[in-house]
């Protein structure tokens, strides 16, 4: 099955490249790597915001990172033209809005890993960090990047 026919099954449909906000790129390749700047979790379009231990908990920030892993592939397929070229998803890079207190970032960034891992099969497993910070930009609940090879 090919990865646009599994992303079908599952029913997702990968969003456009959003313009960065800021000074920088949505992606660089380098060589055979892709690395993506962090993309924010959005609901509804617009960023999800919220802070872990507060106003949200580990399971709506497993959708909250979910919702950041579609459109990490939506700027993957941009930037390599073609998903099934991908040999690896190599890392994911997680910060989770959090209390001091809050201790379940590892399970929030969950929702973006096990997508991924559906979707490309032994090809997504990835190694990956997961931080928890006292803000991210424009209040978001999650900030994700990833680096993939290709082909």
């Amino acid at each position: 099955m090919t990865i646009y026919a599994k992303l079908a099954e599952l029913g997702i449909t990968l969003p456009p490249v959003a313009a960065p906000a800021a000074a920088y790129v949505p992606f660089v390749q380098s060589g055979k790597l892709v690395f993506l700047s962090g993309h924010l979790a959005k609901k509804d379009g617009k960023v999800w915001v919220g802070q872990f231990g507060k106003t949200m908990n580990a399971e709506e920030g497993k959708a909250a990172a979910r919702a950041a892993a579609i459109d990490l592939m939506g700027t993957l397929h941009a930037a390599v033209g073609d998903l099934n070229r991908i040999k690896r998803i190599v890392k994911l890079m997680s910060l989770v809005n959090s209390t001091s207190d809050f201790t379940e970032q590892h399970l929030v960034t969950n929702g973006a890993s096990e997508l991924i891992g559906e979707v490309f099969g032994a090809k997504g497993a990835h190694a990956r960090s997961a931080f928890g910070v006292a803000q991210i930009p424009l209040g978001a609940c999650v900030e994700i990047e990833l680096i993939a090879e290709i082909d």
